[in-house]
């Protein structure tokens, strides 16, 4: 049965014949054509015609967010917890001390005093 429901941006809808959740992106009402992004990140653009021809539902917002991104670690959803309280962000950060801080010709002498040293040791 062909859907009565208008596109919303921002709204999630299922497709019953494919069982396809996406979301409404932007709709074109000049050009007639409703652009939209489906779960697993992919964007089609659909015209209003063929719009009110899909069988459509309303559908809720998926609760897992990452479904168009692949390879996405626990740590990286932002729903871990942390050890750190609001006075650690607050403490001021340790500083170098003058001594160490080395020039970029400084590290590279270095570097090849190590080399030679690690040569001599080696023969």
């Amino acid at each position: 049965m062909p859907t009565e429901l208008d596109p919303i941006v921002g709204n999630w809808y299922r497709h019953l014949d494919k069982g396809q959740l996406f979301s409404v992106v932007s709709v074109d009402e000049q050009n007639h054509v409703i652009e939209v992004q489906h779960f697993d990140g992919d964007i089609e653009e659909i015209e209003s015609a063929n719009w009110y021809a899909m069988e459509l539902e309303l559908s809720d917002a998926p609760e897992d967010w990452s479904g168009p991104i692949d390879n996405v670690e626990h740590d990286d959803t932002g729903y871990s917890e942390t050890e750190m309280s609001g006075d650690a962000w607050r403490e001021p950060l340790e500083e170098t001390p003058r001594g160490a801080i080395e020039t970029w010709e400084d590290a590279q002498e270095a570097g090849r005093e190590g080399e030679e040293q690690e040569l001599e040791s080696s023969s």
